[in-house]
């Protein structure tokens, strides 16, 4: 059966793969990134792609009218688009901070709270955090606004989980170890992760459409390195 699926930071990495994935399985796909311009270039027919910043409050209104108008209701939130920045923690300024969570906790916020009138019993909101971002986990220096911001969602998404208890929609994040996409190329240049976007992207759908049936308000962290 197919759902309609709302995914951020879809232009490359793991999002553009989740876009590809989702679309193949017939599901109606809203991908959201501020360069919409890989996935259109995919011309797939269930596929609408919006040139969408999480920190411009216009670009919310255009994603609320799609949905009224084309769907009336979300059956998966995958908030995937992140933010990395690997500074020093003496020369990351308020600045930094403030644009690291813009995109990292505050658009996630803001997009959840947008959709959750237009979802129904067993949606599902599944968040990317990351594994510097648990508690009692391998920190790395230099990570002190990206770290922070992706422990910040794993708190969010608890809290939603109990606040809509009651709606049956569930909430659940997802923190990644490392995975070869650019994003990561550009913080540590000539790192090699072991897992690349398409692999976890395979993991990330699966999760989203029945992971609901077993985990709600709930951390799962998917890496295969320790600790």
């Amino acid at each position: 059966m197919s759902k309609h699926i709302v995914i951020t930071g879809t232009s490359r990495g793991i999002g553009f793969e989740l876009v590809k994935l989702f679309a193949k399985q017939g599901h109606q796909v809203l991908a959201l990134s501020r360069n919409d311009i890989p996935v259109k270039a995919l011309k797939l027919k269930n596929v609408t792609a919006f040139c969408f910043d999480l920190g411009d409050a216009e670009a919310y209104l255009k994603v609320e009218e799609h949905i009224k108008e084309h769907w009336a209701y979300v059956d998966v939130l995958i908030n995937n688009a992140g933010m990395v920045l690997n500074k020093p923690f003496a020369k990351t300024t308020v600045s930094d901070f403030e644009e690291v969570y813009r995109t990292n906790v505050f658009g996630v916020a803001e997009l959840t709270r947008l959709l959750i009138p237009y979802m129904v019993k067993n949606s599902h909101v599944v968040t990317m955090s990351s594994m510097g971002g648990v508690q009692g986990s391998m920190k790395f220096a230099g990570l002190a606004a990206y770290s922070s911001s992706k422990a910040a969602v794993i708190t969010l998404t608890e809290l939603l989980a109990e606040e809509y208890k009651e709606s049956g929609i569930s909430f659940n994040v997802l923190a990644l170890g490392a995975v070869q996409t650019e994003m990561l190329e550009e913080a540590f240049p000539g790192y090699k992760a072991p897992i690349t976007p398409e692999e976890i992207a395979d993991y990330i759908v699966d999760f989203s459409l029945k992971g609901q049936k077993f985990f709600n308000g709930k951390l799962l962290q998917v890496s295969n390195s320790t600790p």
